[in-house]
């Protein structure tokens, strides 16, 4: 297992060496309403890899993203292939990688709150946008069964970005405050709030981007 880790995240800092040559791709997005730090973005269709799995936020998300990266980096196969082919291709890197409770309910009354807390043994959807040329027909398809695609409609969301590392706390926190002010525009909120990061572990945290991001109902 430690060899194995090793060795993808010598993968991974290859290939984001050799993505920093360009942009790396996110989501297409229009602002409707900004008030720092927060704001309202109409989000087009994407298609995303998405896996289920358990345990407290950050384990959760490490395995999360191992599971992911590893399809992105070629445990795959071209769209139309046999399960056994051996046809693996690499994507480019994306960003934002999402994590989501599956377990929480959303608090619609004072104070408003995601219930239970961000905290230990909860069941996560994580998931990477796929890059805009793919499409469920042409991208090839995850050999590992724990790795699914699937079509999101365009959305609109209510975002706080923030800086900094992601303790339990402080997520919690951003999270009610993002919440907050969705109520306080008016805006009705229908989707469990997410947390979204930009950048890779060894970014300083006065570097990183960190975005709670609620969908709500068109405004």
């Amino acid at each position: 297992m430690r060899l194995k880790t090793h060795t993808l995240l010598a993968l991974l800092v290859g290939f984001l060496g050799m993505e920093s040559a360009m942009a790396i791709e996110e989501p297409r997005y229009d602002v409707r309403m900004s008030q720092a730090p927060f704001e309202l973005r109409h989000y087009a269709p994407v298609l995303i890899a998405q896996t289920i799995v358990e345990g407290d936020m950050d384990a959760a998300s490490n395995k999360g993203f191992r599971l992911i990266a590893d399809f992105i980096f070629g445990n795959n196969m071209a769209a139309g292939s046999e399960p056994s082919a051996n046809q693996g291709a690499k994507m480019a890197m994306t960003a934002p990688v999402t994590v989501e409770p599956q377990s929480s309910k959303i608090a619609m009354t004072a104070p408003v709150t995601l219930e239970p807390q961000l905290g230990n043994d909860q069941q996560w959807r994580v998931y990477f946008v796929m890059p805009s040329q793919y499409t469920l027909a042409n991208i090839p398809k995850p050999k590992n069964s724990a790795v699914t695609l699937h079509e999101l409609p365009s959305k609109y969301v209510v975002v706080q970005r923030y800086s900094g590392f992601n303790t339990v706390a402080r997520v919690q926190e951003k999270t009610d405050e993002t919440l907050a002010w969705a109520k306080q525009q008016s805006l009705k909120v229908v989707g469990t709030p997410q947390l979204s990061r930009y950048d890779p572990p060894w970014t300083l945290p006065m570097f990183r981007r960190n975005e709670i991001m609620v969908e709500v109902a068109a405004p």
